[in-house]
């Protein structure tokens, strides 16, 4: 089976501590290689240290976070107004909170289910490549 990846800029806005908005580009991300997870990449200009960086979550977190609150984790998700989706990502560092446009959130969702439909992904292949990554061919 081929590889199939894609990806789709996606403007956010961070809020700030002092309730500003500041606009960022994000790239989100998607491989049929690892399925179950979707990708958010922010360039150097967005992050606090000066460095790209790349949060990863699951894909269903996102299928649920755009219609109610979820995770509990390192992200978390919530409709905000109709337009809008809070993302919220927690590091050892600090947290960001930002709001992209809900429809550019489904429209990447949706790309993702015409790769690999929801129930259809290859949980073996994903396990496999986690345990070869975790105990490097032991």
């Amino acid at each position: 089976m081929d590889i199939i990846t894609f990806q789709q800029p996606a403007r956010a806005r961070l809020i700030t501590a002092e309730d500003q908005e500041l606009p960022v580009t994000a790239v989100l991300r998607y491989t049929s290689a690892d399925p179950l997870a979707v990708f958010v990449d922010f360039p150097a200009e967005a992050t606090l240290d000066g460095e790209a960086t790349t949060w990863t979550f699951a894909r269903s977190l996102l299928s649920e976070g755009l219609g109610a609150p979820a995770g509990c984790g390192d992200v978390q998700l919530w409709p905000c107004g109709p337009a809008r989706t809070a993302v919220e990502f927690h590091s050892p560092y600090g947290l960001a909170l930002l709001q992209f446009d809900t429809a550019a959130l489904r429209r990447f969702l949706l790309r993702t289910h015409a790769v690999v439909a929801a129930g259809q992904e290859d949980v073996a292949a994903v396990v496999e490549r986690g345990l070869t990554a975790l105990f490097g061919g032991v």
